[in-house]
């Protein structure tokens, strides 16, 4: 990991920067993804609502580091980052395994900085409490991750068959599964916002019911949303899910 734990920008980007926005909505990439990903959603949300995109170590500018270990240690990291920069209405969304990092995040800023987000939002993520299949566990061969990068078509054609931007690729992608895999909450695991979900109707990954679970980690409101695809479902209904997230944490 890196010595620049308490160091805002080696973790945090900024993309639509809104210094007027009602709120702010932190953003944690999936398992091989980085803050980029959240570039168009920024752009829709922008500017009543300021995203601020997680950078997990290992990717893009921060390609030089080790990844991370565990979710825990993203956790750590990214709330001690935070609690000193979050100011007013906030809130934070994960897909897949950045679900997993809000949670442990929302966890931590609630128990021990007193600062409790306007809402937690999970997406495409079994709820904390449910293993992920065994491919996330074990140290997967290329040819396994390859193959589940590809049944989950969340990741460019162009980067899985290219060989050169493979071998940059895997590594992380590897990393990052085992740090999914090796997630588990225990039952009592639970935050005081309220959790919105947001699930895919067709993900390979992750059941409507495996979903619903998360409704036993909060002590607040509770509420899901399901849209038509896979795994990637948020590739194709960002201005919808963009509206719930609006619809959440702007006055009416």
């Amino acid at each position: 990991m890196t010595d620049h734990h308490d160091d805002y920008d080696v973790w945090i980007r900024r993309f639509h920067p809104a210094p007027e926005a009602a709120a702010t909505l932190v953003c944690f990439p999936h398992a091989g993804g980085s803050a980029s990903a959240y570039f168009p959603f920024s752009k829709l949300l922008s500017p009543g609502v300021e995203v601020l995109a997680v950078q997990y170590p290992g990717r893009q500018d921060r390609r030089w580091e080790p990844p991370a270990r565990s979710v825990e240690e993203l956790a750590d990291a990214v709330a001690a980052v935070l609690h000193t920069n979050l100011t007013g209405r906030f809130a934070l969304f994960g897909h897949s395994m950045g679900a997993a990092v809000a949670f442990e995040v929302a966890r931590r800023l609630e128990r021990e900085q007193g600062l409790r987000p306007a809402a937690l939002f999970c997406s495409a993520r079994r709820a904390p409490t449910v293993r992920l299949p065994a491919v996330w566990e074990r140290v997967p061969g290329d040819e396994d991750v390859v193959a589940e990068l590809r049944k989950l078509s969340g990741t460019d054609a162009a980067i899985l068959d290219n060989p050169d931007l493979l071998r940059i690729f895997l590594p992380v992608i590897r990393a990052d599964y085992q740090v999914a895999g090796g997630y588990l909450a225990g039952p009592d695991a639970t935050v005081d916002c309220p959790i919105t979900v947001l699930a895919g109707d067709r993900d390979p990954e992750t059941s409507l019911a495996e979903a619903r679970g998360w409704a036993a980690h909060t002590k607040g409101e509770f509420d899901m949303h399901v849209y038509p695809g896979g795994h990637f479902f948020i590739e194709e209904h960002r201005p919808a899910m963009a509206e719930v997230v609006a619809g959440r944490l702007l006055p009416a």
